[in-house]
């Protein structure tokens, strides 16, 4: 009985799940580019490190060692990968620093100071990253792993006491090696749960898309990371800003990812544009009114043909008003995605009017347009872009068989005004885009666009049009300069 009920909660939570309308992957091609820049950005991280001061004394010999800088870092061998659930770890081996410091020293009544060149050799760090979804809907970095040793430390002491130093050098060595190795892990632990999180800061989750509606790129649960990849599942729903707690149910085909050629694929579904759709029908932004002027030339004198028997009938002051063509979408167009391509299916009224001054207007004729748009889908840097194209067009009259005969002779005007007026207003919107949840910086190339059953999906590679550090320092919170001013964890354990 107790199993039956598991069973029935396992399925109702599921059947209550929210589907994404966006879905991304980042796979492990994308990793030997981040890596790269990555290394870029943990080198200047490393470098910044701040080594305390060293005190000692043996027997007669006071000696303090002080003023510890960061010459050179090479981290010639790493590997950045996946771990399954939530990881992205980085394993660095065999590195090696340049480092340069003050010595003094002090025996009896003589003292000897100058500066040193030391070095540490085999340098490892493991590190690895946890993501998660943060109570905003935002990806995280929410912890931070790390281990780090130096295997060994050599200084090139110089100058009166070298004998000195040289007996010394095992004491001091070792205490610098020890003092390296608790830097390192709070670097690493700060750069990860401050500086990157500052990056992802950047990445859009809900917010304005226009004047008139918003996205939001909510994350709907944690990212989930395999060998070969990082998943991540977004909301992907548009909404109208003066409704922001409305949203469109979620009725469509999840979208799929199988494909792992590409550096990064992104899923949409038919909801994420159905939701976009919707947003601007109940904003209002679907309608169109043309009037005396605004109406072309050759469109006018068809209509008032068309309507000359109506027309010639009223009074004076009537027949030679401006005309007013009103085209507005009666419900919220739709989407519909195959293997063979997108469509958009839109139904209007079309209202056919005189405007006399001063006057109602006088209605002509009212018809209903029916119309059929293919979308072309496209990413230019991180933004969606949509080109769309007018395949099929109809009107008819919704009061009888017969008016809707009259109105075949408007078919081909009013198919050239949606071309050549309507058409490009609406692509001079669509082609601006919407955002993709990229952090600043980071662009897609070579995009490849396949559609399926349901969703499309978009391959590409990545290219970052900013370096690491260039979006790090601009978004960097101002009191967060020093690691040691984070809430880091204590240092790495391994042995020195």
């Amino acid at each position: 009985m107790a199993l039956f009920g598991t069973l029935i909660l396992v399925l109702l939570a599921g059947a209550h799940a929210e589907l994404p309308g966006c879905k991304i992957r980042i796979t492990s091609k994308a990793l030997e580019l981040v890596k790269q820049e990555g290394l870029r950005f943990l080198e200047q991280e490393l470098e910044t490190v701040t080594i305390p001061d060293l005190r000692g004394r043996e027997g007669h010999f006071f000696y303090n060692i002080s003023e510890v800088k960061v010459t050179e870092l090479q981290l010639t061998f790493s590997e950045l990968n996946f771990q399954p659930d939530q990881e992205l770890a980085l394993q660095i081996n065999n590195a090696s620093w340049g480092l340069r410091f003050r010595r003094q020293l002090l025996y009896w009544f003589f003292y000897d100071g100058g500066y040193i060149n030391a070095s540490a050799e085999g340098v490892s760090i493991h590190t690895a990253l946890q993501l998660s979804r943060d109570p905003t809907g935002r990806i995280k970095v929410s912890n931070v792993s790390c281990q780090a040793s130096v295997s060994r430390m050599h200084a090139a002491f110089g100058g009166t006491f070298k004998k000195v130093y040289e007996f010394l050098s095992t004491f001091i060595t070792s205490g610098m090696r020890f003092l390296l190795n608790q830097q390192i892990c709070p670097v690493l632990y700060h750069a990860g749960t401050v500086l990157l999180n500052s990056l992802l800061d950047t990445v859009p989750v809900r917010g304005a898309v226009d004047e008139l509606v918003g996205i939001d790129y909510s994350l709907l649960k944690d990212p989930v990371a395999s060998t070969s990849n990082l998943d991540m599942e977004f909301r992907g729903a548009f909404y109208p800003l003066t409704e922001a707690n409305w949203s469109l149910p979620n009725r469509a085909v999840e979208p799929q990812l199988q494909e792992e050629e590409r550096m990064v694929y992104v899923a949409f579904s038919e909801f994420f544009f159905d939701s976009a759709l919707e947003s601007y029908f109940r904003a209002g932004a679907l309608t169109l009114s043309l009037v005396g002027d605004k109406v072309p030339h050759d469109l006018d004198m068809v209509l008032r043909a068309s309507y000359f028997g109506s027309i010639i009938l009223m009074s004076p002051a009537v027949i030679d008003s401006p005309l007013k063509l009103e085209l507005r979408v009666m419900e919220p167009p739709r989407c519909t995605i195959k293997p063979s391509g997108t469509t958009v299916s839109v139904t209007a009224s079309v209202t056919i009017a005189l405007v006399p001054p001063n006057q109602p207007e006088v209605q002509l004729s009212s018809m209903i347009m029916d119309a059929r748009l293919s979308a072309k889908m496209a990413l230019w840097g991180k933004a969606l872009r949509t080109r769309l194209d007018l395949r099929r067009f109809r009107i008819y009259s919704n009061q009888s068989a017969l008016e809707s005969l009259a109105l075949i002779p408007l078919q081909t005007p009013l198919k050239t005004l949606l071309q050549i007026a309507v058409m490009p207003m609406l692509n001079e919107r669509t082609w601006r885009g919407v955002q993709i949840p990229l952090p600043e910086g980071i662009d897609f190339v070579r995009e490849v666009v396949t559609n399926h059953a349901g969703f499309l999906t978009i391959g590409a590679d990545l290219h970052f049009a900013k370096g690491l550090r260039e979006v790090i320092e601009k978004n960097r919170p101002a009191d967060t300069r020093d690691p040691r001013t984070s809430s880091a964890p204590p240092p790495s354990t391994a042995a020195v």
